[in-house]
């Protein structure tokens, strides 16, 4: 990545929330926001190193809709900081964030999956990439807001029944490019507990720095 583009990154620090990683405007007493308060996340903890905005929003689109899968290793070396400073990197696997069958036959990739792979080869941890299933095609969550979202996600995935055992006492980290509300990755990581997971900690490229109300 170029000294420009780095450079034009904003990337997030602390003070934020503990447990979705939103940034705070200002230094608080409070660790959880008043999101992950009201309703709880069924992921674990989250990392995101960049704000969804400027670069950071032009690199999730060139790699998503632009088919720029040169910029996924960047990405990912990105994403490795934040899990490596912490003390949760005792992960058995990585599981990307699956698209629905008509979605991924529509994009012809996951940009989940790249970003997957290229934070294994980053990490030395392995994916599991057919695990987690998206059974249901769910519409954009562009317009929706924050209740309308989860609402949206509900009960969308399953766990292979090929992969009905892998996931029973793992620890496991979700791969997804955008946090925003948190939605998906909660119901990726509900889904994956219920399989038996002992805990599911999810890191994004970007995260949306304003929260979404609704």
């Amino acid at each position: 990545m170029c000294a420009a583009c780095w450079s034009a990154l904003e990337p997030i620090a602390d003070p934020k929330c503990t447990q979705c990683s939103l940034p705070f405007a200002h230094e608080s007493d409070d660790l959880i926001c008043g999101a992950c308060l009201s309703k709880p996340p069924d992921f674990d903890h989250a990392f995101t190193p960049v704000l969804y905005a400027d670069k950071g929003r032009s690199l999730v689109l060139a790699l998503k809709y632009g088919g720029l899968f040169a910029a996924a290793p960047a990405m990912a070396r990105m994403m490795a900081g934040p899990v490596r400073s912490s003390n949760r990197l005792a992960y058995d696997a990585l599981v990307p964030v699956p698209l629905h069958r008509f979605r991924l036959l529509s994009r012809r990739f996951n940009q989940s999956q790249l970003l997957a792979a290229a934070l294994g080869r980053e990490l030395d941890i392995p994916s599991q990439t057919f695990g987690l299933v998206r059974t249901r095609a769910t519409p954009s969550q562009g317009t929706l807001n924050r209740d309308k979202r989860f609402k949206n996600v509900r009960s969308a995935f399953s766990v292979s029944n090929k992969k009905a055992d892998f996931f029973k006492g793992k620890r496991l980290l979700l791969v997804d490019d955008v946090l925003t509300t948190g939605a998906t990755a909660s119901a990726c990581a509900k889904t994956l507990k219920k399989a038996g997971a002992v805990s599911v900690d999810v890191v994004a490229f970007a995260r949306v720095g304003q929260p979404i109300s609704g």
